[in-house]
């Protein structure tokens, strides 16, 4: 079985979009106003951004402990991704660091989503 696409709610869909397009190389597929936006990771995987509030719906806040993981294959990978992040001015808190079984580090964005980058040690 393979996950084939999660839906995220974002208060901002154009910031969203260039998050994970210039962040984490999603491509965008389309757009459907300001309610929709849909974007693959190129290995079959989509992702679909969405605003609540086109829906009539309030932004609620992510639970304490959700996040996003992205695994690398590599640690250098891991440092290439952090400075990618950091050339887009994302606050980044910490270094990546060994963290458990793996090397990688956390961080915030898109309204205080949490994020996680990592690879196996």
């Amino acid at each position: 079985m393979q996950l084939n696409h999660l839906n995220l709610c974002v208060d901002d869909l154009a910031e969203a979009r260039t998050f994970f397009q210039n962040c984490f190389d999603f491509q965008f597929l389309e757009q459907r106003k300001d309610a929709v936006a849909v974007m693959s990771d190129g290995h079959g995987f989509t992702l679909v951004l969405s605003n609540p509030r086109a829906f009539g719906n309030e932004m609620l806040p992510y639970p304490e402990g959700f996040h996003i993981g992205f695994l690398l294959e590599t640690s250098d990978q891991v440092d290439q991704a952090y400075h990618r992040l950091a050339a887009a001015e994302v606050q980044l808190a910490r270094e990546p660091r060994k963290m458990r079984e793996s090397y990688g580090f956390y961080f915030t964005a898109l309204n205080d989503i949490l994020f996680e980058v990592s690879s196996p040690l």
